[in-house]
């Protein structure tokens, strides 16, 4: 169990398209609805105020990701919740954040690239397919899903808000949260 007075944090991640922002959202809401109010903390947002001019290479997702795993270390040890939506494409992303965070549960959204790409809301998987853009998780930089993620989620086909009852139910478990 973490420090009474450090909250947990959830780190959602999976290929670009999989679900994590759903599922993300629907985590917030579940936690709500225990009285429970988490921050999200949107790559796609985030990026906008820490790397305003994102080049998505290796030296900035390194930065970026650094910054964003800081973030939730302050809000957690001031007691606020935290869920991580971002695809966070390297392993080692994400473990800095666990190393940092006590409290902390990694979520991954396995989905097929192939339906990915045919949902691709933000036409990343096109851009990189017309060469638009050079370092698509998935496409041409790989994606690294996590060893031992302490719960794994059906992207292409379970329901957000049952998926996020599943979250809860593992923050439940490890003590994270109460009954």
């Amino acid at each position: 169990m973490a420090d009474k007075n450090q909250a947990f944090a959830v780190w959602v991640t999976g290929l670009p398209a999989s679900g994590k922002s759903t599922i993300a959202r629907a985590l917030v809401s579940a936690l709500a609805a225990r009285g429970l109010d988490a921050a999200l903390l949107e790559s796609d947002v985030l990026r906008g105020v820490l790397t305003p001019h994102a080049r998505y290479d290796v030296e900035e997702r390194e930065v970026f990701y650094r910054q964003l795993a800081y973030i939730g270390v302050l809000l957690t040890k001031h007691g606020v919740p935290v869920i991580f939506d971002a695809t966070a494409n390297r392993r080692v992303y994400r473990d800095d954040a666990r190393r940092q965070i006590p409290g902390f549960l990694e979520v991954y959204v396995e989905c097929p690239l192939e339906i990915c790409m045919s949902r691709d809301p933000k036409s990343i998987y096109q851009a990189g397919h017309e060469g638009k853009a050079k370092i698509v998780p998935g496409l041409q930089e790989p994606y690294e899903p996590p060893v031992n993620p302490d719960v794994v989620l059906h992207g292409a086909s379970e329901v957000p808000e049952t998926a996020a009852e599943r979250i809860v139910s593992t923050l439940i478990e490890k003590g994270f949260i109460a009954r």
